[in-house]
């Protein structure tokens, strides 16, 4: 049976004295086995049982990437109970939405974060609080540490794989945040099939660099299945990332490429042993030749791969491995792909109808897989709307090639009608990018009394950069009218200090919309 406590069980007879956990700070402990660490998740069921979890119950997790979230998170698995991670960096009016929501029997809140967890907003909610870690938080709650010690091992429960294993939320900042709901086989499965294109085998270490409340965090799913070891990184800088790479002696990790930017212009790579890094993923975007070229020269001898997925999705449709990002530097359109779907991964190009378009010709794309989700929690409209038939329509632009290649163009709500002309985000923004004084671009379309639409780029400049400067929006409107048609040139421009991004480092077009919209 495909469940995540069947990973668990597997890890714990075929791998026991493999690591399991290994330290990425100090202060983290020493490494775990992959058999003390299953008796840790049956101890912390232990203690979510003695708080009133029980099989079917959810309980919330308001912690930065750890080890202890990791056990919280398995012991739910293996009790048949569901976690909610849920992301920190909300406003705490957002976070009770969620509790209200989830409707959680218990909220665990790491000491770190019991500012923000005593809120006025949050303070008032009467679920039971567990405290994750010594110091900072309420006398009156029980510790989890000191809990989960004296616990005894859970027996647990065997789930079957239909049953929900985890609850991500997704959104809440264009509103409400919708609860996706991820079955033990949505998340097993997705594991099982990136062994494969993420080469994980039994000697690796995950580095989590992406929060445990968003749907990459699962990308280590594929390195427990081989008996690999987890390490996590509580808060991400340059240096802090290169930091636990040397610590953690890590070996694969996922980053966006706003993240791989910041490490390549802001880390001192020089200064840290990066030699046992063997491949990164990277994902949210596309990532330019150039930014791939340099990446190749910051990392020698690490390989990238591309993946491209959705929290509905557990989270990976598809992957471009290391030969075709070697292959797409010799030249043509194989970069500006995301791959092709991975094992057991049906996908189709849909026009609105959901019927299939022309061989070639853009649409939304639609998948049916094992790791596709039920739907949303107590949302049954917008689940219809988008889990269909046994399809689940990703609201993403794209189009495959003669050999099966997914390449994206934009979000269907993100596409820009200017003049009558459908206008894709991304390949203005790749001509952008192709400036070598232009560090981040966003472009969204704004109302125009003759266009209906025009194009507006919101353009993070190089330090010392003229491009702020008087002549600056000439300068790009010539740089992009020898890369793309005269109609997809932006017509206007802002530049900023900064861009809006989620908690992944993608670009927050809804924000930019709602603040240059109105003038």
């Amino acid at each position: 049976m495909i469940t995540m406590r069947a990973l668990i069980e597997r890890a714990e007879r075929h791998f026991p004295a493999n690591p399991a956990i290994v330290p990425a700070t100090g202060g983290q402990g020493g490494p775990l086995a992959w058999s003390e660490f299953a008796v840790r998740v049956r101890r912390a069921a232990g203690a979510l049982r003695s708080l009133g979890v029980r099989a079917g119950d959810r309980f919330a997790i308001l912690c930065r990437n750890d080890p202890r979230q990791a056990e919280l998170i398995h012991a739910g698995y293996w009790m048949g109970a569901v976690a909610v991670p849920i992301n920190y960096r909300l406003a705490p009016r957002e976070i009770a939405e969620i509790l209200d929501s989830a409707a959680p029997r218990l909220f665990a809140v790491e000491d770190h974060l019991a500012g923000l967890a005593s809120d006025p907003v949050l303070a008032a909610r009467g679920e039971p609080r567990l405290r994750i870690g010594e110091g900072g938080g309420s006398d009156s709650d029980p510790v989890y540490e000191a809990l989960r010690d004296a616990s005894p091992e859970d027996a647990g429960r065997t789930s079957v794989e239909g049953d929900d294993a985890l609850l991500l939320y997704t959104g809440g900042t264009t509103g409400r945040a919708k609860g996706v709901r991820l079955t033990h086989r949505n998340v097993a499965a997705n594991g099982l099939q990136l062994v494969g294109p993420y080469g994980a085998l039994e000697d690796d270490v995950m580095l989590h660099v992406a929060p445990m409340f968003h749907s990459a965090d699962l990308l280590g799913s594929p390195f427990s299945h081989t008996g690999a070891a987890h390490a996590y990184l509580p808060d991400f800088t340059p240096d802090g990332f290169l930091a636990a790479v040397e610590t953690s002696r890590a070996t694969f990790s996922m980053l966006t490429p706003t993240i791989i930017i910041r490490v390549i212009r802001e880390g001192r790579m020089g200064d840290f042993d990066l030699s046992s890094l063997r491949r990164l993923t990277y994902g949210s975007a596309p990532m330019d030749a150039a930014w791939i070229r340099r990446t190749m020269e910051a990392f020698p001898g690490v390989e990238l791969i591309h993946s491209y997925g959705l929290t509905e999705t557990s989270p990976i449709l598809t992957t471009l491995g290391w030969e075709q990002h070697i292959e797409g530097l010799e030249g043509g359109e194989r970069l500006r792909s995301v791959g092709r779907p991975v094992v057991g991964v049906e996908l189709r190009i849909t026009d609105d109808d959901g019927d299939d378009v022309p061989a070639g010709d853009a649409g939304e794309v639609a998948v049916r897989a094992p790791n596709v989700s039920p739907g949303y929690l107590d949302r049954p409209e917008e689940t219809a709307a988008v889990f269909r038939d046994g399809w689940f329509f990703t609201g993403d632009v794209g189009r495959l090639d003669a050999e099966g290649y997914l390449h994206l163009f934009d979000r269907k709500k993100d596409v820009i009608i200017t003049g009558g002309e459908n206008v894709w985000s991304t390949e203005v923004e790749a001509a952008l990018y192709a400036h070598p004084e232009v560090v981040e671009a966003a472009v969204i379309g704004v109302p125009d009394e003759t266009w209906g639409e025009v194009l507006l780029a919101v353009i993070v400049a190089a330090p010392g950069s003229r491009l702020a400067g008087g002549d600056g929006e000439e300068a790009l409107v010539a740089h992009c009218r020898e890369r793309i048609g005269g109609y997809k040139v932006p017509r206007r421009y802002r530049f900023v200090d900064a861009l809006p991004k989620s908690a992944m480092g993608k670009i927050l077009k809804a924000d930019l919309r709602r603040r240059y919209r109105g003038g």
